[in-house]
C-alpha cells in the first residue's frame, strides 16, 4: 500500500472535475453529463477502497496541503495560529469515504433511469450539482482541521439548496430550498462562533496530532496546559459551551429538534437528491462531525448528556409524525430525522462505535429506501400518495423485495443490519442510564420510538405494495430499467449483511470476538498519535452491581426492542395488510390533528420570525436611526454649522482682513477701557 495516500486528494477532485465538465459541456454530452459523474464517483469509490485497505494494513495519513494564513488566536497562542488545508485519513474517515462515494456512485447510476427517462430538462445542471455535492462531502470527511471542515460544511449546505430547488419553476421547490438554507444557516451561525472560540481558547483547530485542540483541552483541564477562558468561567464550563456552539451546526445539518423542520420540505427535490442528502451527505455531515470531535465531547459529560437527550427526544418525536404521513417520501423523511436521533443518542452516551455503526448501516438502508421510493414513483407515473398505490408486489418484484429488505433494517428486525446497530445504541444507553436519570429518559424515548418505527415502516410497505391497486397508475405501472434495479440490488444486499461488521450482542452472549468495527474504530487499525477515540470505553462502564448479569442484560435489552418492533409491525399488518385499507386517523382524535400538523412547529417558527424577531429588529432599526444616528448626526450638524460660519471669515481679500483686524483692535480697546473704568 506504499504511496496510496499520495492519491488521496483525487477522491474529492474526481467529482469536482465532473462538476466542471457537466456544467460546461453537459448539454453536448451523451446522457447530459451523467457519464462523467458516474466515472468520477466510480474513481472516488475505487480510491476510497484503496485508502480503506491501506488503513487496514496499519497505515495512516495526515498531511498539510496548503497554508492559508497565520493569525493571532489570543491568550493561548502567543505565536499565532495557522489556518491550513490538510487531509486526515484514519479508520473513521476511510470508512466514511467509502460510504459517501458508494452511495454517490449508485445515485448517479440510478439517475440514468430516474432523471433521464422522460426527457427531464436541466440535466447538466443536475449532474453538476451532484458532482459538487459529492466533492464537498468528501472534502469535509477528510478535512484535518475544524476550519476546513466548517468551510466544506457550508458548501454542502449550498449544494443542498441548489439541488432541493432543482425544479425552480415550481412554487414549492424554491420555497423548500430557501427554508433548508435558512434553518441550517441559523445553526451554522453557532458553529462559526464555536470555531472562533476553540481557536481563541486553544490556539489550534487541528483534529489530529499532539497539537490538536482535543489534546490542548485535555491538558488545560488537567492543569498541564494553557488556555484562554473568559473571565468568570472555569475551563470545563468553557469546553462545554464551545462544544455546544459547534453542536448548533450539527442540529441544523442532521435535522435534530428544534432545527428539523427543513428536512420534510426538502422532499420537493428529486428523489435521487433525497437519497444522497439523507444517506451520505447533508444530514450525515452533522453526526459525522460529532464523531470526528468525539474526543472533545468526551471531556464534557454535560455536553454528552445534552446530545443524548436531544437524540432520544428527536428519535421519538419524529417517529410519531411518520405514523400519519401519506406521501411515501414524507414517511422516509421523518424516519431519517428519527434515525439520526438514534445516532446522536449513541454518541451522547459514549457509544462512539455504536453511533458510527448506525451511521454506516443507515446510509445503506436509507439510500435503498429512497431509491426504492424513486422506483415506486416511476412505476406510479410520478404519484407519491400511498393511498393511490397498492398491488405492486407482484408487478415489481425487484423493487418490492429490495424495499422490504430496507424496511426490515429500518424497523430493526433481526438479523437485518439496522437491528445490530440500533440495539447496540439502546444497550449502551441502558447501561449508562442506570446511573443517570437524564440518559435513562433518553433511553426510554428511544425504546418507545422502536414501536412507532415498526408501525410506520410496515404501514408504508403494506399501503405501497400489498392489497389491491387503488388507482389506474397502480393497475398499469410504468416499467423500470436495470439502471434502477442494479443499485437497489446492491443496497439490498448491504441492508441484509452489513450488520455482521459488529455483532456486539452476539459477542457478549457467546463470548466470541466478532466486533470487527469496534477494533477498526478504536485505533487498532492505523491509530494516529493524538487522535482520541478510545474515550468511549471509559464512558461505557458496565456496572454489574447495579444491572446484574451482562448476558441477561443483553437479552432483556434486545428482547424489549424486538418485542416493540414486532408489535408496531404487527399492528400495521392488522390495520393495513388488507385488500381495501382505511386510514384509521379518526381514532387518534385531536392528538392526530396535532401530529398531522407536525406539532405546529412550522407555525411556531413563522410566529417566532414574524411575530417576535421581525418586530424586535424593526424596533432596533428605529432606535439605531433615531437615537444612535441622531446623536451622531447632531454632533456632525453642530460641527458643520460652526465650520460653515468660520469659513466665511476666510475670504482671501486683504482689505477684509485689515478691516477685521482694526475692528477687533477697537473692540479690544473699548473692552479694556470699560474694564478700567469699572475698576477705578
Amino acid at each position: 500500500m506504499e504511496g496510496a495516500f499520495d492519491y488521496a486528494p483525487a477522491i474529492a477532485l474526481f467529482p469536482l472535475v465532473a462538476f466542471v465538465v457537466a456544467l460546461a459541456f453537459g448539454k453536448f454530452l451523451p446522457k447530459k453529463g451523467a457519464i462523467p459523474g458516474i466515472a468520477a464517483t466510480a474513481g472516488s469509490l475505487l480510491f476510497s477502497l484503496w485508502m480503506l485497505a491501506a488503513v487496514a494494513s496499519g497505515e495512516t495519513y495526515h498531511e498539510t496541503l496548503y497554508e492559508w494564513a497565520v493569525g493571532n488566536a489570543g491568550g493561548a497562542a502567543t505565536e499565532g495560529i495557522e489556518f491550513t488545508f490538510g487531509i486526515l485519513i484514519d479508520p473513521l474517515s476511510a470508512l466514511m469515504l467509502v460510504i459517501v462515494s458508494l452511495v454517490a456512485f449508485l445515485v448517479h447510476v440510478f439517475s440514468l433511469g430516474y432523471m433521464n427517462a422522460e426527457g427531464e430538462t436541466g440535466l447538466p445542471r443536475y449532474y453538476a450539482g451532484l458532482g459538487l455535492f459529492t466533492f464537498s462531502m468528501l472534502a469535509f470527511v477528510f478535512a484535518d482541521n475544524l476550519l476546513m471542515a466548517f468551510m466544506f460544511f457550508e458548501l454542502v449546505g449550498l449544494c443542498s439548496f441548489l439541488l432541493i430547488g432543482f425544479w425552480f419553476r415550481t412554487k414549492s421547490a424554491p420555497s423548500a430550498a430557501k427554508k433548508a438554507f435558512l434553518v441550517t444557516r441559523f445553526g451554522d451561525y453557532f458553529f462559526l462562533l464555536g470555531v472562533v472560540a476553540i481557536a481563541a481558547t486553544f490556539g489550534t483547530l487541528q483534529f489530529a496530532g499532539d497539537a490538536s485542540f482535543v489534546n490542548a483541552a485535555d491538558a488545560a483541564l488537567n492543569g498541564d496546559g494553557d488556555a484562554w477562558v473568559p473571565a468568570g468561567l472555569s475551563t470545563d464550563t468553557w469546553v462545554t459551551i464551545t462544544g455546544l456552539l459547534v453542536l448548533g451546526g450539527v442540529l441544523g445539518k442532521s435535522a435534530q429538534f428544534p432545527l428539523h423542520t427543513w428536512l420534510p420540505d426538502a422532499m420537493e427535490g428529486p428523489t435521487t437528491v433525497s437519497a444522497l442528502i439523507h444517506a451520505a451527505t447533508m444530514v450525515a455531515a452533522g453526526v459525522y462531525l460529532v464523531a470526528r470531535m468525539f474526543g472533545y465531547y468526551a471531556l464534557s459529560p454535560t455536553a454528552l448528556a445534552i446530545i443524548a437527550f436531544v437524540g432520544g427526544f428527536t428519535a421519538l418525536f419524529a417517529a410519531t409524525m411518520g405514523v400519519v404521513k401519506d406521501d411515501i417520501k414524507q414517511v422516509l423523511a421523518y424516519s431519517t430525522i428519527s434515525q439520526y436521533g438514534y445516532m446522536m443518542l449513541g454518541l451522547g452516551v459514549g457509544g462512539y462505535v455504536a453511533g458510527v455503526f448506525h451511521l454506516m448501516n443507515h446510509a445503506f438502508f436509507k439510500a435503498l429506501l429512497f431509491l426504492g421510493a424513486g422506483s415506486v414513483i416511476v412505476l406510479m407515473h410520478h404519484e407519491q400518495d400511498m393511498w393511490k398505490m397498492g398491488g405492486l408486489k407482484e408487478k415489481a418484484p425487484v423493487t418490492y423485495w429490495t424495499f422490504l429488505a430496507g424496511a426490515l433494517a429500518l424497523a430493526g428486525i433481526i438479523p437485518f443490519s439496522g437491528f445490530w446497530s440500533k440495539d447496540e445504541i439502546l444497550y449502551d444507553a441502558l447501561i449508562v442510564g442506570v446511573n443517570d436519570p437524564v440518559i435513562m429518559a433518553a433511553y426510554a424515548m428511544g425504546l418507545v420510538a422502536v414501536f412507532f418505527t415498526g408501525f410506520y415502516t410496515f404501514r408504508m410497505v403494506f399501503l405501497t405494495f400489498h392489497g389491491e391497486p387503488r388507482s389506474d397508475a397502480a393497475e398499469d405501472p410504468h416499467p423500470v430499467g436495470w439502471s434502477i434495479k442494479v443499485p437497489l440490488i446492491v443496497l439490498g444486499v448491504l441492508a441484509v449483511v452489513a450488520g455482521v461488521a459488529n455483532l456486539a450482542p452476539v459477542a457478549k452472549l457467546a463470548a466470541v470476538d466478532i466486533t470487527f468495527l469496534e477494533h477498526w474504530l478504536d485505533g487498532e487499525f492505523g491509530a494516529i498519535e493524538g487522535l482520541t477515540y478510545g474515550a468511549y470505553g471509559e464512558l461505557l462502564h458496565y456496572d454489574a452491581g447495579v444491572i446484574g448479569s451482562e448476558q441477561l442484560t443483553v437479552l432483556i435489552a434486545a428482547g424489549l426492542s424486538l418485542l416493540l418492533a414486532f408489535s408496531g409491525a404487527g399492528l400495521a399488518w392488522k390495520l393495513y395488510n388488507v385488500p381495501e385499507p382505511v386510514a384509521h386517523k379518526e381514532r387518534l382524535g385531536s392528538a392526530g390533528t396535532v401530529v398531522e400538523d407536525n406539532y405546529y412547529q412550522d407555525e411556531y417558527q413563522v410566529w417566532l420570525a414574524e411575530g417576535l424577531t421581525l418586530p424586535l429588529s424593526r424596533a432596533a432599526d428605529r432606535f439605531d436611526q433615531t437615537v444612535i444616528d441622531g446623536v451622531v448626526n447632531g454632533v456632525s450638524t453642530v460641527s458643520l454649522f460652526g465650520s460653515s460660519a468660520m469659513k466665511r471669515l476666510q475670504t482671501g481679500i486683504v482689505t477684509n482682513y485689515a478691516a477685521l483686524i482694526v475692528t477687533g483692535f477697537v473692540i479690544l480697546l473699548l473692552v479694556l477701557g470699560l474694564l478700567g473704568g469699572w475698576f477705578l
